[in-house]
């Protein structure tokens, strides 16, 4: 079986409600429902070596909610490197651009687990930023 498209509708649709969280200023129940996607074992390395775990993720969502004005993400070149019986991994490009101009783009895998309610979770995050050219 090769059939990414759960994870890919979940890249995509956490991306939208990332792009949402901090782009516009909401409630803690936007940012609960935002958490929920991630496994309480997430861990992440961010694009500068800094290692996440859901409780820094989520202070730093807290932090930064609303505060990216004109924030925007866009996605492209999605890719299925492995699947399996609790998950798969994906990779992908991501794009950031705000209000004030500030552009990055950066490469990210990313290792989802499928619940046994068949909900994918974020377990671990990999970000890598793409050299100017």
């Amino acid at each position: 079986m090769t059939d990414y498209t759960d994870y890919f509708d979940e890249v995509i649709q956490a991306h939208v409600a990332i792009e949402q969280w901090f782009a516009v200023e909401e409630d803690d129940a936007a940012l609960d429902r935002l958490l929920m996607r991630f496994s309480p074992q997430f861990s992440m390395v961010s694009p500068l070596g800094r290692v996440l775990d859901l409780e820094a993720l989520s202070a730093l969502f807290r932090m930064a909610g609303g505060k990216k004005s004109g924030f925007r993400i866009e996605l492209s070149e999605l890719r299925g490197i492995a699947l399996h019986e609790n998950g798969a991994t994906v990779s992908y490009r991501e794009q950031q651009t705000d209000a004030t101009g500030l552009h990055s783009d950066r490469r990210s895998t990313v290792v989802f687990e499928k619940l046994e309610s068949g909900r994918v979770v974020w377990r671990h995050v990999q970000e890598t930023f793409c050299s100017i050219s």
